[in-house]
């Protein structure tokens, strides 16, 4: 790596500081977030509001130069071309490349981006699209409009990529690419046959290295990146909003999806961070939820886990709400648990803090309330060493926030401690008895600190702006109780049967916020109702307004 070029990466943030000083303004303000009638002259402002600093590509680049710790080399990355569903002439619905986009912040089809290490020289490389097909599909960006919106070297037409790429492969040096298959064009469109002959290729193709480093260096956010995200987290939080004023008026879960959505469009984005879920009664209780189709009389609550992207930037929100607009007994009792246990994390996060040790504490909240609750039995120390409170809250505290909703880690897992042990987890990983008990294990090792001990690993330690979700939940599935945990004499031991058969209409209760992790603690980027709010939006909020938002 040459020398220095962490303080060029120094330089470059202290300089794109005062373009998204108008980012951090706005949000403070939470425009997006106010109540009433107000909330529609936001909205309407928000349509039009876009990003007027430069997307920050030429940090992004050196960044990952940096993880590579490399001193020359080219860096090519291939946008997401345009694919048709099978069988069929209609497009699959576009959706760019992340890796690509951290290096371009060129949304559009047929893009490519490439990095020389040594020259310090990030170009875009964009489609022409000829004027006969602009009748058909309209046009795209120019090198020209690229360079304005993006803070690349220079942007030029794709047609001269291959050339350019030929000079680099006839010169002694690496060509990292994210995968074989994405491996950079040689010839030109016309074809293999197309062209002046390329010299002979001396360099060589790396797939190893690029997404390792990509990863390390997309982990902690940058503070244009962190803007988005807040964004983001601003849409989705007046769509709750909107999903809440109106959540006596509905009849069916399409209906909260539907109105979700149609919030987030009005609001200035079309695109969501996933597919929402919400489910209704038992249908909360399954973590990954998709039909949203089921009808909402009979049920008690509502889990709703939608958030919406903003500039390809995600966010991730959930809140669970009561369909009578009040809590039954079992209910508010199990809700309370669950916000408890992400109140004590929230209160947790901080640099250095350890993020599988907040997922024990909150483990060790929901233990504590269950076993009030009657639900669980029996010694606390006994249950804990079996780790049975898997059984109501056996998914992950939380997963990073980025480009993707589920953000990659840098190599670095949220649960994995600093002495790595077989229980990693996250949102989409069990988190099962034996790997709570190992974590509990590990806590031990540690000194029983919330915090890494000095000179320890940074596996699973928090670091400033990252973004990370604290999402604590408790459900009540009755297939996987039955199946993994009553049958089971070493957990039904612990489970009162009887009392558990009275919340199983509760289904599940999940609430989950956007956490930036800041020098001196944290700030939550969510601003969706809850607690005390959320009941008196239900209630009361709407206003009289109409149809959807």
């Amino acid at each position: 790596m040459k020398p220095g070029r962490r303080n060029v990466i120094e330089r470059d943030l202290d300089a794109l500081g005062a373009d998204w000083q108008w980012t951090t303004a706005a949000a403070a303000q939470r425009p997006l977030s106010v109540q009433g009638r107000g909330e529609e002259t936001a909205m309407a402002t928000a349509r039009h509001e876009r990003p007027i600093a430069k997307y920050p590509a030429k940090l992004h680049a050196r960044r990952v130069a940096a993880e590579l710790a490399v001193d020359n080399g080219l860096v090519y990355l291939a946008g997401q071309p345009e694919i048709n569903l099978d069988d069929s002439d209609q497009p699959r619905p576009f959706r760019q490349r992340r890796y690509f986009f951290y290096l371009a912040g060129a949304n559009f089809s047929g893009c490519h981006v490439t990095y020389d290490i040594a020259a310090d020289h990030l170009i875009l490389w964009v489609p022409h699209v000829a004027p006969s097909d602009v009748l058909w599909y309209g046009s795209k960006p120019s090198p020209q409009r690229c360079m304005e919106l993006s803070d690349v070297d220079d942007a030029r037409y794709a047609a001269q990529l291959p050339g350019y790429v030929g000079r680099h492969h006839a010169a002694a040096s690496t060509v990292y690419v994210l995968h074989a298959d994405q491996s950079p064009p040689l010839h030109p469109e016309g074809g293999a046959g197309a062209g002046p002959p390329l010299p002979p290729a001396k360099s060589s193709t790396d797939d190893a290295r690029l997404r390792p480093a990509m990863d390390r260096a997309r982990v902690v956010k940058t503070d244009y990146e962190v803007a988005m995200i807040r964004r983001a987290n601003d849409v989705s939080s007046a769509a709750h909003r909107s999903v809440a004023g109106r959540l006596l008026r509905l009849t069916n879960e399409r209906d909260v999806e539907a109105l979700f959505q149609a919030a987030c469009h009005m609001r200035g984005t079309r695109s969501q961070a996933y597919g929402a879920i919400a489910g209704a009664g038992a249908n909360a209780a399954t973590l990954h939820y998709v039909d949203n189709d089921a009808p909402l009389v009979g049920s008690q609550l509502v889990l709703v886990d939608a958030g919406c992207e903003w500039d390809c930037y995600a966010s991730d929100v959930t809140r669970t709400m009561p369909l009578s607009g009040s809590f039954s007994p079992r209910a508010a009792a199990v809700h309370a648990i669950v916000q408890r246990m992400q109140e004590e994390c929230i209160a947790r996060v901080r640099p250095g803090a350890v993020y599988y040790h907040l997922h024990l504490h909150a483990a060790a909240v929901a233990l504590t309330g269950l076993l009030q609750l009657g639900i669980l039995r029996g010694h606390r120390d006994d249950i804990a060493r079996a780790g049975t409170v898997a059984a109501f809250f056996p998914h992950g505290l939380g997963h990073h926030v980025g480009l993707e909703v589920h953000d990659v880690d840098g190599g670095f897992p949220l649960l994995a401690p600093s002495h790595p042990r077989r229980f990693l987890g996250g949102k989409r990983v069990a988190v099962t008895p034996e790997a709570l008990a190992a974590m509990a294990e590990e806590l031990k090792a540690d000194g029983g600190t919330s915090s890494a001990p000095e000179g320890t690993s940074t596996k699973g330690k928090l670091r400033p702006n990252m973004v990370v979700t604290v999402e604590p939940g408790i459900y009540f599935c009755r297939p996987f109780l039955e199946a993994a945990f009553l049958a089971n004499p070493k957990h039904a031991r612990f489970i009162d049967a009887d009392v558990l058969e009275g919340f199983y209409p509760v289904g599940g209760v999940r609430i989950e916020d956007c956490i930036l992790v800041t020098p001196d603690g944290y700030e939550n980027l969510t601003s969706a109702p809850k607690g005390a709010e959320l009941l008196d939006v239900i209630n009361n909020g709407g206003h009289g307004e109409g149809w959807p938002c």
